[in-house]
């Protein structure tokens, strides 16, 4: 017995501190991310759903789950250097309450004594961990008293990376370059959009400002439905690199172009803004309902099809994009549960996926066509080694070197290659709010066959 159960009055109960609900949630939901390597945020929307949480509740578990995933290597180390003898053995979900109250503490506007009491009662709740309220108790207040030196202790590269995939990083880009990456992940996203037109009218009236590239950036938090525009169809989130290979696909009125991949459907609104006629094309029917409902709101048409890209049967069109499945690494700033849901070992197989892929999509491109491959990852052997290698294969295509003035003149994001290569480190804080951007390979084939 813990010494607040010893105090308590034989038959009283104890009251139930507020947000415990949420909080539990917030656990459930990092657990089951870890142990499924699901998407955090289709497993957040689907409890939150169940839950009935109402908006206020559903973002707290939002805020507490994806912040938890974003400082998870540093949080597990600030509680091991205060648990002397670890972390108890079968103790239930004792260690996910203790992560999910520490990043309350740690880096959310959450008074700490409600994240001390709830991780409390929740730990009491949980029958394997209930023997371990007064640890849970302890442990959490010196997260507290000690707040400053834990965060001035925190490395973003070796705490908050997996070590495979800081090593990759480093091989690729240098120690400097991996550091600057690692710190872009540990500060998060600020909220990007792209407009179909006037984007200086929009940046006046959403309070933001035009990125170099041409999309928006946005530092108002809210309901994204709430702000101006939305209802209007008058934009679309995008982060600011994703934007990109459509602008090096250069689309024009009345061509036929091929999305392949296409969900959740930014770059087929901007195809279709562009006038031409796009097909967006998805091995999954449930996402490319979200993509037909973006195009209603934005009152712009595409022919939608549910079908496997690698087995495409198509007449050639004038221009095909393929934004090909990856481990999407480059996606850390609003993604942060990728790191610790995928393996070195997937790069490799999904690798062999994007080779099937981009040989199709060659096939469905006609003569003088166009053929831009993208990738939302930062390793190289989803992107550049990927472009030799089918250069190597495809005498019929030539590589249509990118510029810096087709992208804003974004230092640094034109390989020597003449390929397109953003890193999270790029657009810093002096150029835009926030700074950063996803990290994204692309590269622009024409076919002279």
């Amino acid at each position: 017995m813990d010494g607040a159960q010893a105090r308590r009055a034989p038959g009283s109960k104890r009251k139930t501190p507020p947000g415990v609900k949420v909080r539990r949630l917030a656990v459930e939901v990092v657990e089951h991310v870890l142990k499924s390597r699901s998407a955090l945020d289709e497993s957040l929307d689907q409890a939150i759903d169940a839950a009935l949480l109402d908006e206020r509740d559903g973002s707290l578990a939002r805020a507490i789950a994806t912040a938890t995933f974003r400082h998870l290597g540093s949080l597990r180390r600030a509680l091991a250097e205060r648990l002397p003898k670890g972390m108890p053995a079968k103790a239930g979900s004792l260690e996910t309450i203790l992560i999910t109250a520490a990043v309350q503490i740690l880096d959310l506007d959450v008074p700490d004594r409600a994240a001390v009491d709830v991780a409390v009662q929740l730990t009491r709740d949980d029958n394997r961990s209930a023997p371990y309220g007064g640890l849970a108790n302890a442990v959490l207040r010196r997260v507290s008293a000690e707040k400053a030196d834990i965060l001035a202790a925190r490395d973003p590269l070796a705490d908050d990376t997996p070590a495979w995939l800081a090593a990759r990083w480093e091989a690729a880009y240098g120690s400097g370059q991996a550091r600057a990456i690692a710190a872009a992940h540990a500060r998060g996203a600020a909220l990007d959009l792209s407009v179909k037109n006037d984007p200086a009218r929009w940046a006046q009236a959403l309070d933001a400002i035009v990125l170099p590239t041409g999309s928006l950036r946005v530092t108002v938090r809210g309901a994204v439905p709430s702000l101006p525009g939305f209802a209007e169809g008058a934009w679309w989130v995008q982060d600011a690199a994703a934007a990109l290979p459509v602008l090096l696909l250069a689309p024009k009125p009345g061509e036929r172009v091929l999305d392949l991949c296409a969900a959740p459907g930014g770059k087929t609104a901007q195809i279709a803004a562009s006038g031409a006629q796009v097909i967006a094309v998805d091995r999954s029917a449930r996402r490319l309902e979200r993509v037909s409902q973006n195009l209603a709101r934005l009152n712009l048409t595409a022919e939608i099809l549910a079908a496997d890209a690698a087995e495409l049967d198509l007449p050639p069109a004038d221009a095909v994009l393929l934004d090909a499945p990856c481990s999407a690494t480059g996606t850390l700033r609003r993604h942060p549960d990728v790191a610790w849901t995928k393996s070195e070992g997937d790069i490799a197989k999904l690798a062999a996926l994007q080779e099937r892929l981009l040989a199709q999509a060659a096939r469905l491109v006609k003569p003088g066509g166009r053929l831009v491959y993208c990738t939302c990852s930062l390793e190289p052997e989803e992107g550049e080694a990927q472009i030799a290698r089918f250069l190597s294969r495809n005498s019929g295509f030539r590589r249509l070197p990118v510029s810096a003035d087709e992208i804003g003149g974004l230092p640094g994001a034109v390989t020597a290659d003449g390929d397109l290569r953003t890193l999270p480190s790029m657009l810093p804080s002096d150029l835009a709010r926030g700074g950063g951007m996803d990290g994204f390979f692309a590269a622009r084939l024409v076919r002279y066959d």
